[in-house]
């Protein structure tokens, strides 16, 4: 088993990316391309920038990606409000805010902590 799945920020990080996915398969068709793809490659970029910046051989490169980690949850979190904003989304996503606001603050953690 690869190290990064014993990290707790990886663990929630990548449930995000499932919840986004699964919330994004009832979104409309002519938004396959667009708001579906953009708000998925988004939060998937969160774990696998983590995963990326792990396999590196430097705090300073983990570091960066990190960085980057934090940059597209913050580009998942304006894209789920603004999908919320267009009516594509009609459930309650408070679980998934929950969720972004722990990743953000186990990301800034574990980044101070290097």
């Amino acid at each position: 088993m690869a190290k990064y799945k014993n990290l707790i920020v990886w663990q929630k990080a990548n449930e995000l990316a499932l919840k986004i996915y699964k919330l994004t398969e009832d979104f409309p068709k002519k938004e396959t391309f667009g708001i579906v793809s953009q708000i998925r490659r988004a939060a998937l970029s969160v774990p696998t920038n983590i995963v990326e910046g792990y396999g590196r051989k430097t705090k300073v490169e983990l570091s960066r990606f990190i960085d980057m980690a934090r940059g597209s949850l913050a580009e998942t979190e304006y894209l789920l409000e603004f999908s919320k904003e267009l009516g594509y989304i009609k459930t309650d996503i408070s679980e998934i805010r929950s969720l972004i606001e722990e990743v953000s603050k186990l990301l800034w953690n574990f980044q101070k902590g290097l």
